[in-house]
């Protein structure tokens, strides 16, 4: 019986983490930009493109299917190509894996990064992370991986429960939840709960850490604690130097030095003097006497 529901389960896996022909991102990275701004701490959202990823993003209403941490080369693991992993990562099938930020370069992906995270609490978030590779995601919990076929509309408020709910492993459910803990285990927040003391005098927020399993990827991308960084941007971005494949920039003679249009004269904001004709001459014999009364 163990032997069938393990098949039936990697089945299950298999079929959601298969793509879906004819994607096309609207704005893919930007390799180099990428590159040069992550750091370790960052959460990398990912649009992703296979059929658990349009779940996700049905159920979360986001376009973030799928979330990795940052946290630099890890020790040993490396692409067939040399190139070194640096995010970590839980799916479905697989468990926690390392892997390189080329996995992601052809997709539309977001940088979250945690504002005034301390160096030492930064390496704390990381090594959690790191420690948690090779755990793996038990495919005999057939009850984890069937709710993501179960056919759609679903309430709205049963939605974040669809994805919580299952064998209660965080690291057996959903990439948010490993990087979740990884935050919770320096106590840096990501959307706590906020309960307002009832006494005036003693007014305070107190924060509730929610349940790891309740988080997903777009949680990191609304989180007030969560700055969004765009690569295009950090590292300077002239729309002058842009080259348009429908239009060409506009001649110099038209342009301008600084405009757009050409000079426009404006008319004199006083009136020119009126020229005055000399009277025009009519005969005499054209003159007519008015009638008698």
């Amino acid at each position: 019986m163990g032997v069938v529901l393990d098949t039936v389960g990697q089945w299950i896996a298999g079929y959601l983490q298969k793509e879906v022909p004819g994607y096309e991102p609207f704005t893919p990275s930007d390799p180099e930009h990428l590159r040069g701004i992550i750091q370790p701490g960052d959460v990398l959202l990912v649009e992703g493109n296979n059929r658990i990823s349009g779940i996700i993003k049905y159920l979360t209403q986001s376009t973030w299917s799928h979330a990795a941490l940052y946290v630099g080369p890890v020790d040993g693991a490396t692409e067939a190509d040399g190139e070194q992993h640096v995010l970590i990562e839980a799916n479905i099938g697989e468990g926690v894996t390392s892997s390189a930020l080329s996995k992601y370069f052809a997709y539309h992906t977001r940088i979250c990064r945690p504002v005034g995270l301390s160096y030492e609490d930064r390496t704390t978030v990381c090594r959690y992370a790191i420690n948690r590779i090779g755990f793996g995601y038990d495919t005999k919990n057939i009850v984890d991986l069937m709710r993501f076929l179960i056919p759609l509309p679903i309430p709205q408020r049963w939605r974040r429960r669809m994805i919580a709910f299952g064998s209660g492993d965080p690291t057996k459910i959903i990439c948010s939840a490993l990087i979740a803990q990884a935050f919770d285990a320096v106590r840096y927040p990501i959307l706590p709960k906020i309960t307002r003391a009832a006494s005036r005098k003693a007014r305070r927020e107190i924060l509730h850490i929610r349940d790891s399993s309740l988080y997903m990827p777009r949680d990191f991308d609304i989180s007030p604690y969560f700055e969004v960084v765009k690569p295009t941007i950090v590292q300077g971005f002239d729309y002058t130097a842009l080259h348009w494949a429908d239009k060409q920039k506009p001649l110099q003679e038209v342009a301008g030095e600084f405009r757009v249009f050409p000079a426009v004269k404006s008319p004199p904001l006083v009136p020119e003097e009126i020229d005055q004709e000399a009277p025009v001459q009519v005969p005499a014999e054209e003159v007519k006497e008015p009638a008698p009364l």
